[in-house]
């Protein structure tokens, strides 16, 4: 028998015109209603543009009239709202897609020491090795450590039009506060510096065309996170945890944060899974299977996990993620597998529709 969750499923299919987002995620499905062989669904809609309302109706009944068991003539779209008085708060006012940049996909994580800043790293570079164009945004101002682990300097010179012109490493595009600084200086900003920083950093940086941009957000959920958030729309948000309490207890937070401002959660990744000495014994050294389990509990995808190998953490330190340094190895074939599962939460949808 069809169920709420199938509907949704079905709608989230239907992109909000203009955004690559869907209506489920932008929270714009406010009832579901299923019986026998009908469907009802009312959607809350902000836009005044009757044309908007017209398209979304449209594209609402084709999905719906596809499910099995339902009737094309009982399908019943309601629409309310419409940008007039009492409508309810525009979730994404004030935000704009970057030009040329197809995707944006933040990796967050509740807490630091998780080895989010190392995912985003090589999930950024099993996607360009996978033939897609592809940046990497780092927005931790006050431990920047993306540099250091794509290995380079470099400062980013000025176009004509006076926009920073990102330097590249692995055949990434790159922007850091890391580039701008002196080694070891510190960064001692108040919110409001961070916020335009990371503004900037969007909207004022010639990234051209690209597939994907992965930011690498700091931890927690302050001023970095939010300013993201409400300044693009984001495709999506991955989190990255250890599989002990510790980290997960935090990890809850982020995923919190990602549902309050309307940003669709792509999966967990468990990091430093477990280890396998040379003579092939298995350590769970933070414990085992914690990120699989959360997910399932929350109903989110689980992206995969990542063992402990000393060949990432050498790569990090070398500048040369281990995708790039060392393709063929089981720590590159674990961060791939993973890239392929978010790519799939990502673009399903998309295809679906």
């Amino acid at each position: 028998m069809l169920t709420q969750d199938d509907v949704l499923k079905a709608l989230k299919a239907v992109k909000y015109p203009g955004y690559s987002r869907d209506i489920v995620s932008f929270g714009l499905v406010k009832q579901v209603q299923v019986a026998a062989e009908a469907v009802a669904v009312h959607l809350e809609l902000t836009s005044a543009r009757p044309e908007v309302a017209a398209q979304l109706k449209v594209e609402c009944e084709r999905v719906l009239q596809q499910l099995p068991g339902i009737r094309t003539a009982a399908v019943d779209v309601r629409m309310t709202g419409g940008g007039g008085a009492g409508a309810p708060p525009n979730p994404w006012a004030g935000q704009a897609r970057v030009p040329g940049i197809e995707r944006i996909v933040a990796v967050a994580s509740g807490k630091g020491g998780v080895g989010k800043s190392t995912c985003s790293a090589n999930l950024a570079c099993a996607l360009q090795r996978e033939g897609l164009r592809v940046g990497l945004l780092d927005c931790d101002i006050y431990g920047p450590t993306i540099p250091l682990m794509m290995g380079t300097r470099q400062r980013p010179t000025i176009t004509p039009d006076e926009k920073l012109l990102p330097p590249c490493a692995h055949g990434v595009k790159l922007m850091s506060i890391g580039f701008l600084l002196e080694d070891d200086q510190p960064v001692i900003w108040r919110g409001p510096m961070i916020v335009k920083t990371i503004q900037q950093f969007l909207v004022q940086v010639e990234w051209g065309t690209l597939d994907y941009l992965i930011v690498d957000l700091p931890p927690g959920t302050g001023d970095a996170q939010l300013t993201l958030c409400q300044t693009v729309p984001l495709d999506g948000g991955v989190v990255v945890t250890t599989p002990q309490e510790a980290s997960l207890g935090v990890v809850r937070k982020g995923i919190a944060m990602f549902e309050k401002v309307n940003v669709p959660v792509l999966g967990l990744i468990e990091n430093m899974s477990y280890f396998t000495t040379p003579d092939g014994q298995r350590l769970e050294i933070f414990g085992h299977g914690g990120g699989r389990h959360e997910a399932a509990r929350k109903g989110l995808p689980f992206l995969g996990e990542i063992p402990i190998f000393v060949e990432i953490r050498e790569g990090g330190d070398q500048g040369v993620p281990v995708v790039v340094g060392r393709p063929d190895s089981a720590a590159a074939a674990a961060f791939r597998a993973v890239a392929r599962a978010m790519r799939a939460q990502v673009e399903q949808p998309r295809q679906a529709g």
